[in-house]
């Protein structure tokens, strides 16, 4: 009977979250770094989703068009130029369902653990996500009945993010 082997794949939770983009109204991953993150060179990891591409959807994945990779390159700023120059087409992207997918083409026991961690991330984005909805729908839902203990907590708050350029009275001692 073989033993099921784990490996530790240390992955920092917030190099994983700064790879995750909004692309076309989903949270996308750009397959390079799906590449670095299971240690495989890009071009392979795209050869084994073009040998599967049935379990490929539009919905798992798409490549971007020109017009969205330049986007995509300039907001968020990829500076090395030989990193421009070594995207000749436009790169594929995986959602959430994709990236759960690649583990079955990429068959090996970091590709797996790999896709249970961000897995995760995607997971406690999108409870982030429904906590900050449903936190925003009760303050709306409050503001609206206008209740009086509340308009003065929101007159509070708008007058704490308020930007004015008003000098504000300096706190401490003052030195001559």
């Amino acid at each position: 009977m073989q033993e099921h082997e784990i490996i530790d794949i240390s992955i920092n939770i917030e190099n994983i979250r700064e790879r995750i983009y909004f692309i076309r109204g989903r949270k996308v991953m750009i397959d390079r770094d799906l590449a670095v993150l299971y240690g495989v060179e890009t071009m392979r990891l795209n050869e084994a989703v073009k040998r599967n591409v049935d379990r490929f959807p539009e919905d798992f994945m798409f490549q971007l068009t020109p017009h969205e990779m330049q986007n995509w390159i300039s907001q968020f700023a990829i500076s090395n130029s030989s990193l421009k120059t070594s995207l000749r087409k436009p790169p594929l992207v995986f959602t959430e369902q994709g990236i759960a997918m690649l583990s079955s083409v990429l068959n090996s026991k970091r590709a797996i653990q790999v896709n249970i961690q961000i897995i995760r991330i995607f997971t406690k984005l999108r409870d982030m996500i429904d906590a900050y909805k449903e936190l925003r729908e009760r303050v709306e839902e409050m503001e609206k009945k206008n209740e009086t203990n509340f308009t003065a907590i929101f007159e509070a708050i708008r007058l704490l993010i308020k930007d004015d350029n008003e000098p504000k009275q300096q706190i401490g001692y003052r030195t001559e």
